[in-house]
C-alpha cells in the first residue's frame, strides 16, 4: 500500500505583491499534486501568478522547471509536480494596480505519496 499526505499549506490568503507558502520537506514523496481554492479574486487583482520553487535545503530557493500558472477567476487550480528533490513551496505574484495592499482568500494544498 502507498502512502500519501495532504498539507494544508496556506488558510489566510495570499497577500501581495510577492507571497511565498511555508516550505514543505518532500524527499521521502514521489508525487505531488499542489491545489490552489481561490474563494474570490477582489479588486482591484487581475490575476495571481504561481511558481513552484524547489530547494535543496528548505533555506535557499529557485523556480522548478516548468510554467507559470495564472489564476484570474475564483475557482479550484490543480496541477502536478515532478522529480522535485527536497523541499517544495508557491511563490505568487499578485497582478494588480497596487498589490501590496490586495489579499486574495484562497487555500493551498499539498497532496503527496510514496
Amino acid at each position: 500500500m502507498r502512502n500519501s499526505m495532504t498539507a494544508v499549506l496556506e488558510r489566510n490568503g495570499i497577500t501581495g505583491p510577492v507571497f511565498t507558502t511555508e516550505p514543505y520537506e518532500v524527499a521521502w514523496a514521489g508525487e505531488a499534486r499542489w491545489f490552489i481554492r481561490t474563494l474570490e479574486l477582489p479588486a482591484p487583482a487581475q490575476r495571481v501568478d504561481v511558481t513552484v520553487q524547489v530547494s535543496p535545503d528548505g533555506l535557499h530557493w529557485t523556480d522548478a522547471d516548468g510554467e507559470v500558472r495564472s489564476i484570474a477567476e475564483p475557482g479550484l487550480t490543480t496541477w502536478t509536480s515532478h522529480e522535485f528533490g527536497g523541499w517544495l513551496r508557491l511563490r505568487a505574484t499578485v497582478v494588480a494596480e497596487d498589490a501590496a495592499d490586495v489579499t486574495i482568500p484562497a487555500l493551498v494544498y499539498l497532496a503527496l505519496k510514496a
